[in-house]
């Protein structure tokens, strides 16, 4: 009979070890997110150093930014055909160098070249995501929430000490000194991050990376839990993109604020990133579906917060806050919720959410803008709640497949609501049988990672089909 004081003592190595690698993997997203975002406090100063007007440097923001969307739509998926260990540790190497291109770039153009390899380089966190989820025992929210914390200290941070770092050494030496950390994360990484296991092993189908990226339509036109969960957070994504926007013009405009000023009005989403393990855990307890619609009206509170701001400066101040924690929340639940589907499926779903949240973000810019123009504060107000109420009635709305009901939390479930009531394996056989075209054999590879027989940790096996907490 094994010794009861051996078993605990293994489990709580077990649960040590869980915490210490989650602590690397928020370590690791702050690093990789930080080097996305420390070019905007020293594009001036680059400016002149170049010999170029700032105007023209504006474009290195918006290159890193687009090979960041690049990254996240073509090189995410990947981490479902191999294996995500490598592929950080990959992309960590490629950063470095892309960092040191930076530092040395001689003209403006060899800066924005370089800023857009870099941006293409760093969607680390979103691998990270998967991998942390994997590695954490069945507990996803706080898996979730935990790299998420890092995430966003990380870009707060980069706004930070980049400015600071820029005046001691220079904007070439905030380069190099990113690039010689990010080179330390990697050797960290090398001797400290895990392997999945054998869990870890995927279909040959799913190896090959352009049926991985064909694939991600599929995901989102067979499976209507993922289109739920990927279109409300796009939805918040609208609402969050028209607030930042307009925030500023308000601040400026109608507080008659310097940019400095404007520029701490970030800070808070500092309270996103302190909030956002407790998020996870909330979403452990109470399923996807509830702790998304509670973070969601958290938007709506603060929007309701956020319209008389034009007048009142507190209200306004405490409306940034509410709005960002529910927004930042509303991005854990989101990402646990599409973490409860297969693991073989985890870099895909999370490629396309946020690759849907990036173009909600977009179109609320300027959804945000035009609102401003015409009709004030007010009307920016009102774009802002009726996207959070869109997504809200969006995760609240029943699901339904192809003539059957899904219960929401269904994990295992998702592929069976889409095409009826057969099970996914009769499905499959039939369309192999029917079917033999590259696009079909890219379905079944979809529709397999999706109802595999494993249940995810927190559901119950009963008559054939698994009810989860998560969607």
């Amino acid at each position: 009979m094994p010794d009861p004081g051996c078993l605990t003592s293994n489990h709580v190595t077990r649960t040590e070890r869980t915490r210490s690698t989650a602590a690397l993997l928020a370590v690791t997203s702050a690093v990789t997110a930080a080097n996305v975002y420390l070019n905007q406090p020293l594009l001036t100063v680059a400016a002149r150093s170049l010999h170029t007007a700032p105007d023209l440097l504006g474009a290195v923001p918006t290159a890193t930014q687009l090979g960041y969307a690049g990254g996240i739509a073509l090189l995410v998926p990947a981490g479902d055909g191999r294996h995500r260990r490598r592929l950080i540790l990959i992309l960590c190497a490629g950063s470095v160098l892309a960092l040191a291109a930076c530092a040395l770039a001689p003209t403006a153009a060899w800066l924005i070249a370089a800023s857009f390899a870099l941006g293409l380089l760093s969607p680390v966190p979103q691998l990270v995501a998967p991998l942390a989820v994997a590695l954490s025992d069945g507990r996803r929210g706080r898996a979730v929430g935990t790299v998420q914390a890092g995430l966003l200290l990380g870009v707060l941070a980069a706004r930070t000490y980049s400015g600071a770092l820029a005046q001691l050494c220079g904007w070439r030496g905030v380069y190099a000194t990113s690039a010689v950390l990010t080179l330390l994360l990697t050797l960290v990484l090398t001797r400290a991050l895990p392997a999945t296991g054998p869990s870890a092993a995927l279909p040959a189908a799913t190896a090959r990376y352009r049926d991985t990226l064909a694939s991600l339509p599929q995901l989102f036109a067979t499976h209507p839990q993922v289109r739920r969960v990927t279109l409300s957070g796009a939805l918040v994504g609208v609402s969050f993109g028209a607030f930042w926007t307009a925030l500023t013009f308000l601040l400026q405009q109608h507080y008659h604020y310097d940019s400095a000023t404007v520029g701490l009005f970030g800070i808070v989403a500092a309270a996103g990133a302190l909030v956002s393990p407790g998020v996870g855990r909330l979403t452990d307890r109470l399923g996807g579906r509830g702790a998304t619609a509670a973070l969601i009206a958290v938007v709506l509170v603060g929007w309701a917060l956020l319209l008389p701001g034009d007048g009142r400066l507190g209200l306004l101040i405490a409306g940034v806050i509410v709005l960002d924690v529910g927004t930042w929340g509303n991005q854990v639940t989101c990402q646990t919720s599409l973490f409860a589907f297969d693991q073989a499926a985890h870099s895909r779903l999370n490629a396309l959410y946020f690759t849907l949240r990036f173009l909600g973000i977009a179109i609320g810019s300027l959804a945000g803008s035009l609102a401003w123009s015409h009709g004030g504060w007010p009307a920016v107000a009102a774009v802002g709640a009726t996207a959070a109420t869109a997504g809200l009635l969006t995760v609240l709305l029943p699901v339904r497949g192809s003539g059957s009901h899904v219960r929401p939390g269904d994990a295992a479930s998702v592929a069976h609501g889409a095409v009826g009531t057969a099970s996914g394996s009769d499905v499959l056989a039939s369309r192999s049988r029917s079917l033999s075209s590259p696009s079909v054999e890219v379905s079944a590879s979809v529709t397999a990672a999706l109802t595999s027989t494993e249940v995810p940790s927190g559901a119950v096996r009963s008559s054939g089909c698994s009810t989860s907490r998560y969607a």
